[in-house]
């Protein structure tokens, strides 16, 4: 197989807050403010690095509305309580996922979890949104939390670290969460000198996150919280810990090729269903809470 091509490297482009609790750098669709928005089928990615969390109240993002995709929260530090008008809810904690497809229209709430927000303590966690095919926007919403312990693991040899799979499969390995758009989803958990080696589909977009640590991937140094994108040319690549403790968000998709119409919370596929999303959830079709 052929080495996969980089596309290019960047470094968070400034912060804002989501609700008064999450502090984040969004590298999609923005992605290092140069307009690179060909990211398919992964719409958004809001990184909340590293950070203290003050004792105090629940904050957060209270009840708002999504449509069209699936936001997928993926905890490394801290703890998250979720709710929504579909009767669902729980709490993630460090090492677990949230795995919610909107689809046709659900109404959430995403808050520090009730014990953690009043000791306080370190926070970090990954939210990407995935988009969904237009056969597929209308459908029932649906909810998965994904412990820690569910995932599948594949232990790299000499003890070196392990590539968690949440979604999609590794070397045989499959991960638990369902998604209707071919997306797969990895956390790599190296010491440094480790290599783990990686292969999609060259017509995937395909990226990696830098959770902590360093990484080589292909002869070019990654550093903490930078994202690193290919380009849709070759199918291999290795990751190489430079530093100990190193975790890589790694993730790759099929690309829908599908027109995106999105505003706001609400990601569709033409002016039509992006207007009567907004109709839907002002008549309170989205339920309550």
């Amino acid at each position: 197989m052929e080495k996969k091509q980089i596309d290019f490297v960047t470094h968070p482009q400034g912060v804002h807050m989501v609700g008064d609790g999450f502090r984040v750098h969004n590298f999609i669709p923005q992605v290092d403010g140069l307009g690179r928005y060909d990211m398919d089928p992964f719409i958004l990615l809001d990184y909340n690095a590293l950070m203290h969390v003050e004792p105090g109240g629940q904050r957060g993002v209270g009840p708002h509305p999504h449509r069209g995709f699936s936001t997928v929260t993926v905890a490394y530090h801290g703890s998250v309580a979720h709710r929504d008008s579909k009767g669902n809810h729980g709490v993630i904690h460090a090492g677990d996922v949230q795995w919610m497809t909107a689809a046709g229209g659900v109404l959430h709430e995403e808050l520090f979890e009730k014990e953690f927000a009043s000791r306080g303590g370190d926070f970090q966690m990954v939210q990407l949104w995935v988009n969904l095919p237009e056969s597929h926007k209308a459908d029932a919403p649906s909810y998965q939390a994904i412990r820690h312990e569910d995932m599948g693991f594949y232990a790299l040899p000499g003890g070196k670290g392990v590539v968690e799979v949440i979604s999609g499969e590794y070397k045989g390995v499959s991960g638990p969460a369902k998604s209707v758009t071919d997306v797969s989803l990895f956390n790599a958990r190296i010491g440094k000198g480790a290599v783990a080696d990686f292969a999609f589909p060259k017509e995937n977009t395909t990226a990696l996150l830098v959770i902590s640590g360093a990484v080589e991937v292909n002869g070019v140094d990654v550093p903490q919280d930078n994202l690193l994108k290919f380009k849709r040319k070759g199918e291999e690549f290795n990751v190489v810990a430079t530093e100990d403790d190193t975790v890589v968000l790694l993730f790759s998709g099929k690309p829908l090729n599908e027109p995106i119409y999105g505003m706001g919370p609400f990601v569709m596929s033409n002016h039509e269903d992006l207007v009567k999303a907004f109709r839907d959830f002002g008549n309170g079709k989205f339920g309550e809470m």
